[in-house]
C-alpha cells in the first residue's frame, strides 16, 4: 500500500466538514476521529519512510499552469517528524477541549470550533508537505485563519486587541514574503531562460543572483522571525498568549512557530546560499538576543503562560542559532530540537490549565505552591517536562541543544559562549516555576487533587514520546540527517569549497612555479595523489 500525502493533507479537514451536519454533541467525536486517523496515516508514512532515499511519495500535479504553480507535496527528513508532531498534537489539543472543554467558556458553537480546528490541521500540514513555493505561501497563510477565529471567539477578556495585533504583525511578515516567492519565481526562471516555476528544485537549480538575493533573503527572514517569534519581533507575542485558549495556545506554541524554523530550511538555505552566508552573523544576533531576552523576561514574570511564551522565545533563539551555524551538526540539532519543543511547550500548557483549577483558576505563581502532596502522578509527569525544558542531560532537549552548540562552536565559538548563558538561565526560570507551582507552601485557595485518567489520556502519550526519545534520539536523527545535510549542503558549499584538483608540478590554481616543467597529464588520465610526506 503506497502512501498518498494528498490523504494526510485533507483528512482534517474532510472530517471537520462532515461533523458540521452531525448532531452538535456528536460534532467533536467526529473531529477527534479524524485527528486520529491522521495521526494513524502518519505513522504508516513514518513506516514506509525510506532513509536516504531524498524526497518520497511526491504527488505532483499542474495546478495553475500559466503561473507555474504546481500541486506538489512531498515528504523527507526535513519534514518528516513535524509532521507526526503536527498531527500527534493535534489528538492531543482536539480530545482536551471534547473531555474538558476549551478554559472558562462553556463548549458554545460546537460546530465552528471543530471545524476550525480541523482547518487549522490542514493548513499546518499543507504548509510543511508543499514543495512547491507558491503553495507554501498559500498554507503558510491560511494557518493563522483558524486561530484568528479560535482567539477571537473562546479566547480571553483582551482577545480582540491580541487577535488585532497578532494579525497586523503576521500579515506584514507575509506580504513581504508574498513579494519575495513572486520575485524568486520571476527572476529565476528569466535567469535560467526556463518557463516561470515555483518549484523548490527547479528554483534550487536554476538559482537566483546574489545582488536578488539580499533582499529576498531580508523579506523571508522577517516573515519567518515574526512568525516563531523572535526578538524583537515579539511584540504580538505576550497579549496573544494570555488571551488564547490554553489548549488551542498548545497547538500555536508547539507547531506553528516550527512552521517558520522550518521554512529556512526548506526554502531560505537552499535558495539563497550567497545571503545566507552574508547574514550569518546578523540573525545569529538575532538569535542570542532571543535566547538572552526571553530567558530573563521568564524569570521575571509570575504568569506561568508568560513564562512558558517567553521560553519558547528563548527555544526558538536557540533553534535559529543551530540554523544559522550553516552547518550539518546544528542544523540537525535545530530540526531535532524543533521537535523537542513542541513534544515539551505543549503538555505545559495543559499542566497549566489542571493547576490552575487547583489553584481558583488563578494562573499566577504567588496564587499555587503545595499542589504535588496529593497528587504524585500529576507532580511526576510534570517534573519530566519541566527538567526536559530545561535540557536536563538524558532528556531528547539536551541532544538537541548539545548538536546546536557543538555547531555554533565550530563556526563562531563567541556566539556559542554567549548561548551557553542561555542553558543556566532556562534552569533558573524553569526550576523556579516547578518548586513554586508545587511545593513550597499551600497557597489559601489551592487543593490538592491528582489528576484524572481523561486527564492522563492526553498527557501520558506525549510524555511517553518524550521519554522514548530521550532513550533513542537516534530514532529521529538518522532519518533526519541526509535531508539536512542537502539543506545545508549549497551553503557548506560557499563557506568551505572542496580544494582545488592540484597537478604535480603546478601551484594551486594552475600557475607553473618559475623554471620548473610540469608533468604532461595525457587527456582523460586522472593524476595520481602522492600520500603526504611521500617525495616524488
Amino acid at each position: 500500500m503506497s502512501v498518498s500525502l494528498s490523504v494526510l493533507l485533507w483528512l482534517p479537514l474532510a472530517f471537520g466538514l462532515v461533523a458540521l451536519v452531525f448532531p452538535v454533541r456528536a460534532v467533536g467525536k467526529v473531529s477527534l476521529l479524524g485527528a486520529v486517523l491522521t495521526l494513524a496515516y502518519a505513522i504508516f508514512a513514518l513506516a514506509q519512510f525510506d532513509t536516504g532515499a531524498g524526497l518520497q511519495f511526491v504527488t505532483d500535479e499542474a495546478w495553475i499552469a500559466d503561473l507555474g504553480i504546481s500541486y506538489k507535496l512531498g515528504i523527507d527528513g526535513l519534514n518528516l517528524f513535524l509532521v507526526l508532531l503536527t498531527a500527534l498534537l493535534w489528538v492531543a489539543s482536539t480530545l482536551w477541549i471534547e473531555l474538558r472543554g476549551i478554559g472558562a467558556h462553556p463548549l458554545v458553537r460546537r460546530r465552528e470550533l471543530f471545524f476550525w480546528l480541523a482547518l487549522g490541521e490542514t493548513a499546518v500540514l499543507g504548509a510543511l508537505l508543499a514543495q512547491d513555493l507558491a503553495l507554501f505561501v498559500l498554507f503558510f497563510d491560511l494557518m493563522l485563519v483558524p486561530f484568528f477565529f479560535l482567539t477571537g471567539i473562546w479566547g480571553g477578556e483582551q482577545r480582540v486587541a491580541a487577535t488585532t495585533k497578532m494579525v497586523i504583525y503576521t500579515l506584514v511578515g507575509s506580504l513581504l514574503m508574498l513579494s519575495a516567492v513572486v520575485a524568486t519565481g520571476v527572476l529565476a526562471s528569466v535567469q535560467g531562460g526556463q518557463p516561470l516555476t515555483f518549484d523548490l528544485v527547479a528554483l534550487a537549480q536554476l538559482g537566483v543572483s546574489e545582488d536578488a538575493q539580499t533582499w529576498i533573503f531580508l523579506f523571508f527572514a522577517a516573515a519567518f522571525l515574526v512568525k516563531m517569534p523572535a526578538f524583537p519581533l515579539h511584540g504580538w507575542m505576550p497579549d496573544a498568549y494570555q488571551n488564547m485558549p490554553l489548549p488551542v495556545l498548545a497547538l500555536f506554541s508547539g507547531v506553528l512557530s516550527k512552521v517558520a524554523a522550518y521554512g529556512f530550511l526548506r526554502i531560505v538555505l537552499p535558495l539563497f546560499p550567497e545571503a545566507s552566508e552574508r547574514f550569518q552573523e546578523l540573525v545569529l544576533v538575532v538569535a542570542l538576543a532571543s535566547i538572552l531576552y526571553g530567558s530573563v523576561m521568564a524569570f521575571t514574570t509570575t504568569r506561568v503562560r508568560l513564562i512558558l511564551g517567553y521560553s519558547s522565545v528563548a527555544q526558538l533563539g536557540f533553534i535559529t542559532l543551530g540554523i544559522f551555524a550553516l552547518n550539518g551538526q546544528g542544523a540537525q540539532g535545530a530540526l531535532f530540537q524543533a521537535f523537542n519543543h513542541g513534544l515539551v511547550v505543549a503538555p505545559a500548557f495543559f499542566f497549566v490549565a489542571l493547576l490552575a483549577a487547583r489553584a481558583g483558576g488563578s494562573e499566577d505563581l504567588r496564587d499555587m505552591g503545595g499542589l504535588a502532596f496529593r497528587a504524585p502522578v500529576l507532580a511526576a509527569l510534570f517534573l519530566i517536562v519541566a527538567l526536559a525544558t530545561l535540557a536536563m542531560p538524558g532528556s531528547p532537549n539536551f541532544v538537541g541543544e548539545f548538536l546546536i552548540l557543538l555547531g555554533v562552536f565550530q563556526e563562531k565559538i563567541v556566539f556559542a559562549i554567549v548561548a551557553s548563558a542561555g542553558v543556566v538561565l532556562a534552569a533558573v526560570y524553569m526550576l523556579r516555576a516547578f518548586i513554586r507551582m508545587m511545593h513550597e507552601r499551600t497557597a489559601p485557595e489551592a487543593s490538592s487533587l491528582e489528576m484524572r485518567r481523561r486527564d492522563g489520556l492526553v498527557l501520558v502519550p506525549l510524555v511517553a514520546v518524550l521519554l522514548f526519545l530521550a532513550v533513542y534520539p537516534q530514532f529521529a536523527l538518522r532519518r533526519s540527517e541526509p535531508a539536512v545535510l542537502a539543506a545545508v549542503g549549497p551553503v557548506r558549499a560557499i563557506i568551505a569549497p572542496p580544494p582545488a584538483l592540484e597537478l604535480p608540478g603546478f601551484l594551486p590554481g594552475g600557475q607553473v612555479p618559475p623554471g620548473a616543467v610540469p608533468q604532461q597529464v595525457p587527456p582523460g588520465a586522472v593524476p595520481q595523489q602522492v600520500p603526504p610526506g611521500v617525495g616524488p
